[in-house]
């Protein structure tokens, strides 16, 4: 884990320098609202926050490419509903350093539009219900890597400070399906997230 990050770190920074003529970049932060394809249970209900940097440069007047390193935290949830009597509780948490890359395209003065892929190392997951963390032989291993697709919506608010608005979808499953009788598992799984980051240009 301690290489990946260095060898990630010095990938972000090498870009940077590769972008010294013409690039700007800054902090972000954000929340992605989570659910995993593929579990029993639907709806973005697993919250989690964004935050890390970014670099980007223009590659003609309405054209620009972009890359950022974030840690994410994704996952999935399910809440009991007293109102049914459903007293049944569910958590996944997962924890990744993301990478995306991607292209952007300017189609107002403003508003932009976004696509590209993003790769996830994960860092730590866990699992628990009503009686609490999964023990060790009851937890089943998650892909380390997750290669997710990207699409969005950027909109510039001030000179310096502009929301995205992003959806992404693992193009890979982040676990695959390797038993049956599981109330939480139903076929392979796939990251589906919704996201909302802030971007904080920084002078350089």
């Amino acid at each position: 884990m301690k290489q990946f990050t260095v060898l990630i770190i010095l990938l972000f920074f090498a870009g940077v320098a590769g972008y010294s003529q013409s690039f700007q970049g800054g902090v972000l932060a954000g929340l992605n609202a989570s659910q995993v394809d593929g579990d029993t249970y639907s709806g973005y209900h697993k919250a989690g926050i964004v935050a890390g940097a970014y670099v980007l440069t223009n590659l003609s007047r309405t054209v620009f490419s972009g890359m950022e390193i974030k840690f994410a935290q994704k996952g999935s949830q399910k809440n009991p509903n007293p109102k049914t009597g459903d007293q049944e509780t569910y958590k996944m948490r997962l924890n990744y350093i993301d990478i995306p890359v991607y292209l952007g395209v300017h189609s107002s003065e403003k508003t932009s539009l976004l696509g590209g892929v993003s790769a996830g190392y994960l860092m730590s997951a866990t699992e628990s219900d009503n009686n609490g963390k999964f023990p060790p032989e009851d937890q089943h291993a998650f892909n380390k890597i997750d290669i997710q697709g990207i699409l969005g919506v950027r909109y510039q608010m001030t000179d310096r400070l502009s929301i995205d608005l992003r959806g992404a979808y693992s193009l890979v499953p982040i676990r695959n399906q390797t038993g049956t009788g599981l109330d939480y598992w139903r076929s392979n799984q796939f990251n589906n997230v919704l996201n909302t980051t802030l971007l904080y240009r920084l002078d350089f």
